[in-house]
């Protein structure tokens, strides 16, 4: 069972709390919970079989779909540098426990294109949420369950804040991501500085060029650094890297860590939803939080995003040397959240 977050201790600047997640401690309130399977070399083939296509808002999305047609809907959304197949072992589990599971490459990754040239190559984070609406408006999916780690976790923390109507449910990998630029203006203390250093690489042209020349190598630094304890063999990442390889992937990765910085602009079509993502909304969907014990990234101790979860709310801290990329590493654990939250 959820219960109702009672939390309503100050918070304040989470999105530069976010990036100062290294000078944090551990989190005091939640409880550590067995991630259900220890990290794993490898994972076996998604069992999803063909990709399919298709035309939503501003792209064509290349995307997964397993399960039962008229099950329950579930969006899964992966983060960067990753791909849909961080959902290898969630997807089957949950279509063989009757949900329809839809995991979509994000704009600039695998077979999702856009429509147009002239289109924006924008990585802000509500372009990226306007997407996955479209892409549930191509599907006749009016409603979902939604789950994400990283980028996803962000897209899908804008949607239950922005289209509560639209989410059922939300299972988010290491809490509230919602942010806006002036909290990227914020200065850090030196060692949460230390651990952005891509986001200042990427400011620069040397930055770009560098990405784009050693993508896959840069993708496998940033899978090693954010689970150190995740012995992933090459395969495993050779099979998420070729997502890497779409014509507008550095582009969009580029343009988001720029934008956080304010040091470039959006699409201006999505100026007002930016406005009211600067307001920190709260996230009234029922809602679980997770979080490995070995991740590497910038993350922020549960206890302070709590209050931004004004409905049915819990934590689960994972054990066992859980990083970054949850669903692929403790794939168990983040399909009984689903479920969990999907019932609440």
């Amino acid at each position: 069972m959820l219960e109702r977050c009672s939390d309503r201790r100050r918070f304040i600047g989470i999105g530069a709390l976010a990036a100062a997640a290294a000078v944090l401690g551990p989190a005091r309130s939640a409880a550590a919970q067995p991630a259900n399977a220890s990290p794993r070399a490898s994972s076996a083939p998604p069992a999803w079989g063909a990709l399919k296509q298709v035309e939503a808002g501003d792209l064509s999305i290349g995307y997964a779909e397993v399960g039962p047609a008229g099950g329950p809907p579930v969006l899964l959304l992966h983060g960067w540098p990753y791909d849909i197949h961080s959902y290898a072992d969630v997807a089957p589990r949950l279509a063989a426990s009757g949900y329809r599971v839809i995991v979509p490459y994000l704009r600039g990754y695998g077979t999702t294109r856009f429509l147009s040239g002239q289109t924006m190559r924008s990585g802000q984070p509500s372009a990226v949420a306007v997407d996955a609406i479209a892409l549930m408006d191509a599907l006749h999916v009016p409603r979902a369950t939604l789950g994400g780690f990283d980028w996803g976790a962000r897209t899908a923390n804008i949607m239950a804040a922005l289209w509560p109507g639209r989410c059922k449910g939300m299972v988010s990998v290491s809490g509230y991501f919602i942010g806006s630029q002036d909290a990227g203006k914020q200065p850090l203390p030196p060692q949460a500085e230390l651990d952005w250093w891509y986001q200042f690489y990427f400011a620069t042209e040397r930055g770009r060029a560098g990405y784009d020349k050693y993508r896959h190598d840069f993708a496998k630094l940033i899978w090693k650094l954010a689970s150190p304890k995740w012995s992933f063999d090459d395969a495993t990442f050779d099979r998420s890297a070729a997502a890497l390889d779409n014509a507008d992937h550095v582009a969009i990765t580029v343009h988001n860590y720029r934008w956080r910085l304010a040091l470039a602009d959006g699409d201006p079509r999505y100026e007002d939803l930016d406005k009211q993502l600067a307001q920190a909304p709260s996230i009234a969907v029922p809602t679980i939080t997770l979080e490995g014990d070995a991740n590497g990234a910038p993350h922020v101790d549960p206890s302070l995003y709590a209050p931004k979860f004004s409905g049915k709310y819990a934590h689960r801290t994972l054990s066992g040397g859980i990083g970054h990329n949850l669903p692929q590493e403790a794939p168990e654990a983040f399909v009984q959240a689903i479920r969990d939250v999907d019932r609440a």
